[in-house]
């Protein structure tokens, strides 16, 4: 029963990281059409002993072939901006989303989610690929 709880946890990882993971690298590398970001309205959450905030706004594209409202700044916060002072972005493709022009560090927690799912199922399930790999010591006749 253990193993396949196990297998579940790893594909479920797995599910949920790998089809994440060219969203990530793109906004790693902040790979996307260059803009402005125009904050307008900031938006914070409260949590016990914790603020969490981000300002949402309008992001135009360099080229001005694309306008879009409604969409917030990753990795903003109550200090990042003042509302109304345009600053740069980059557009992805992610529909509610930009990314400020040093991309963002999302890829290390799926990257952290496929090597834990492959891990897992290394583990589980390697003892063949490991006894492959494995050396016999040369017999002396």
């Amino acid at each position: 029963m253990f193993t396949v709880v196990l297998t579940l946890v790893a594909v479920f990882l797995l599910y949920l990281a790998v089809p994440n993971a060219g969203t990530a690298v793109r906004a790693a590398r902040a790979d996307g059409v260059a803009g402005t970001f125009t904050p307008r309205e900031l938006i914070c959450i409260v949590h016990p002993g914790h603020e969490s905030c981000v300002w949402t706004g309008e992001f135009r594209s360099g080229d001005g072939s694309s306008d879009r409202a409604g969409v917030e700044l990753y990795g903003s916060d109550r200090y990042s901006n003042r509302a109304g002072s345009p600053v740069r972005a980059v557009d992805i493709g992610l529909p509610g989303r930009v990314y400020g022009p040093g991309g963002s560090n999302e890829w290390v927690f799926t990257a952290l989610m496929i090597v834990s799912g492959l891990g897992i199922l290394l583990w589980l399930y390697g003892g063949p690929l490991r006894r492959a790999f494995r050396r016999e010591p040369a017999r002396v006749s």
